[in-house]
C-alpha cells in the first residue's frame, strides 16, 4: 500500500517539473534602471554633512599620571623581618608602602569652533590630563592647550596651534523639537570619524546629577570615546555636545544624553575671557509636589517647585520667598516641576530682576527677585558625625516615634535653628511617610517645631484623615514628606 501511494505521486512531479522548465524563462529576474526609479521611502541622507563638515570633528587623546600606594610592610617597623621583605613592600612600616606612578590614557572627541585652533569639547574628556593631543582628519596631530572648562556644565575650550582649519557650524538648540533627525560624529571606542544617527526624544531632560542642564535626550548611539563630539540637526547645524548614557552595561542601551550648545556656547565665550562660568541662584532648596503634598498644601493639581530650604540673607530669603511656597512661575514661564527651574535660573546673569510666582496657603502671589551668582563654596556640608546626645526624650504617640531635644552643638553641625531629632520610629503614619532615625523635625503642618513638647502640642490638634506636610532637615539638605493620621 505504501509503496503504491508513493509510486502515485510519480506523474504530478514530473508534469509540475515540465510546467517550471518551460516557464524558467519567465521567472528570470528583471533588473531596474536605479537611475529612473523614484524612491519608495524618502530617508535622510547624511552625506552632506558628513562631507562638509566632518574633517572640523576631531580626535581628543589624553594622558593623565595616577598615583597608587602600595600596601606597606605588615611587620612591625623594629621588626628584623622588614629587612627580607623591604624589596617587596619599600621600608616603610604600617601605613602605607612607596607610592608608584602610572599613566592613564582617554579617548574622546571634539568639534573646531574658530579657524585659529579654538576647540570644544567635554570637560570630563580633558580634565586631570597632563597631555591633551588633538588628531585631524586629515592625520595631523597637534598638542593642544586647556584653556578652561566647567566641571558644572561639563564643557571645555582647548587651543592648537594651527590656521585655517575648517570648522562646524553653531545651531539654536531652542529650535530642536522631539522627533526630529540628528545626527553624532566621533570616535566610539577609538574608532575615529564614526557616524551615528536616530531621533530626537526628549528634550530640557534634566538629570540628579546635572540639574543647571537641560539635556536633549536621543536614541543616537553613543558609545565611550563619543563624549564631546557634536550633535548636528539636518542642517548641518551642531545643536549639542554628546556627553553621557544611561546603561545598566556599560554601553548603549539606547539614551543618550547631549549637553544643548546654546548653554554650552554661552559657557566657551566666558572661557575664552578667561572668566569662571556665572551660573545664576536663588538659595533654595526645591523638591517635586506629589500627589499627597498638593493635597496638604491645598493645591488643586501637583506642579511647581516645593520649597524646603531657603538659604538666609540669599536671593529667596530677600525676595520673602518661605519654606512651603510652591513655585509654578519663574520670569514669565511655567514651572511644571523642580527639575525646569534650576536651568532657567542658572542661566541668567547676577543682577537680572525677575518675578516668581508662588502658591503660598493656597492662594497665588507674584514676588519680585533679583538673581545672585552662585557661590563657588555651594558643594555642601559634610554631616558625617551624628547629632549630640539628647537629655530628654519623649514618644509622640499619635505618630509612632520617639524624638529627643538637640544640643546646641549639634545644631550648629546641622546648621537648623531649632527642631527635634528623631530617636526611633515604628509602624504607624511617620514610618509611612519615610521619617526615619537621625531625621531632624523642622515643621509640622507648616507650623515651626522648636522642643519636643512643641511637637507634641503640634500633633494632637492634627486632625484625623488629611495630608499633613511635614518638613524633615536630612544630610541631603531640607525636604517635605505627608503623613495621615489614622481615623
Amino acid at each position: 500500500m505504501r509503496r503504491e501511494r508513493f509510486a502515485g505521486l510519480k506523474s504530478p512531479l514530473v508534469a509540475v517539473a515540465v510546467v517550471l522548465s518551460l516557464g524558467i524563462g519567465a521567472l528570470s529576474p528583471v533588473y531596474a534602471d536605479a537611475a529612473n526609479t523614484s524612491t519608495l521611502v524618502n530617508l535622510p541622507d547624511f552625506t552632506p554633512i558628513v562631507r562638509q563638515y566632518g574633517p572640523a570633528v576631531v580626535n581628543i587623546s589624553t594622558t593623565e599620571t595616577k598615583v597608587a600606594r602600595n600596601a606597606g610592610s605588615p611587620f612591625p617597623p623594629n621588626s628584623p623581618l622588614n629587612q627580607f621583605f623591604a624589596p617587596f613592600f619599600g621600608p616603610q612600616g604600617p601605613g602605607g608602602g612607596p607610592e608608584d606612578k602610572y599613566q592613564v590614557q582617554s579617548l574622546g572627541s571634539g568639534f573646531i569652533v574658530s579657524p585659529d585652533g579654538y576647540i570644544v569639547t567635554a570637560a570630563h574628556v580633558v580634565k586631570g590630563a597632563q597631555k591633551i593631543i588633538v588628531s585631524l582628519t586629515n592625520h595631523q596631530q597637534y598638542e593642544a592647550k586647556l584653556v578652561g572648562l566647567s566641571t558644572r556644565i561639563d564643557v571645555a575650550l582647548l587651543k592648537i596651534d594651527a590656521k585655517n582649519l575648517p570648522t562646524v557650524q553653531i545651531g539654536d538648540s531652542s529650535k530642536l523639537e522631539v522627533g526630529q533627525w540628528v545626527l553624532a560624529v566621533g570616535a566610539p571606542f577609538g574608532f575615529e570619524n564614526s557616524v551615528t544617527q536616530g531621533v530626537v526624544s526628549a528634550t530640557s531632560r534634566p538629570l540628579p546629577d546635572d540639574p543647571y542642564i537641560p539635556f536633549i535626550q536621543t536614541d543616537v548611539p553613543i558609545n565611550p570615546g563619543n563624549s564631546g563630539g557634536p550633535l548636528f540637526n539636518m542642517r548641518g547645524q551642531v545643536v549639542g555636545i554628546n556627553d553621557q548614557i544611561y546603561t545598566n552595561s556599560g554601553g548603549y542601551m539606547g539614551l543618550s544624553f547631549s549637553i544643548p550648545i546654546n548653554v554650552a556656547m554661552d559657557a566657551v565665550k566666558q572661557l575664552k575671557l578667561g572668566q569662571k562660568v556665572h551660573f545664576g541662584w536663588l538659595g533654595v532648596m526645591i523638591q517635586d509636589v506629589s500627589m499627597d503634598l498638593a493635597k496638604s498644601f491645598h493645591m488643586k493639581e501637583p506642579m511647581g517647585a516645593l520649597v524646603s530650604q531657603v538659604v538666609p540673607n540669599g536671593p529667596a530669603a530677600k525676595a520673602g520667598i518661605k519654606p512651603g511656597d510652591v513655585i509654578v512661575s519663574f520670569d514669565g514661564q511655567p514651572v511644571y516641576n523642580s527639575a525646569q527651574l534650576p536651568p532657567l535660573v542658572g542661566a541668567l546673569p547676577a543682577g537680572f530682576k525677575a518675578k516668581v510666582g508662588i502658591i503660598r496657603d493656597g492662594k497665588a502671589m507674584t514676588l519680585p527677585i533679583t538673581i545672585e551668582s552662585l557661590p563657588s563654596d555651594m558643594n555642601g556640608k559634610e554631616e558625617g558625625q551624628e547629632p549630640a546626645s539628647p537629655s530628654q526624650k519623649g514618644d509622640i504617640k499619635r505618630l509612632n516615634i520617639k524624638v529627643g531635644p538637640l544640643s546646641a552643638s549639634a545644631r550648629q553641625q546641622l546648621d537648623v535653628n531649632s527642631g527635634v531629632l528623631v530617636l526611633g520610629v515604628g509602624q504607624g503614619p511617620a514610618g509611612q511617610a519615610g521619617v526615619r532615625p537621625g531625621d531632624v523635625i523642622l515643621q509640622v503642618a507648616q507650623q515651626p517645631v522648636t522642643s519636643v513638647a512643641d511637637l507634641q502640642k503640634i500633633v494632637a490638634s492634627l486632625p484625623a484623615g488629611q495630608p499633613i506636610p511635614v518638613l524633615l532637615h536630612r544630610a541631603q539638605g531640607n525636604f517635605y514628606v505627608v503623613l495621615t493620621l489614622p481615623r
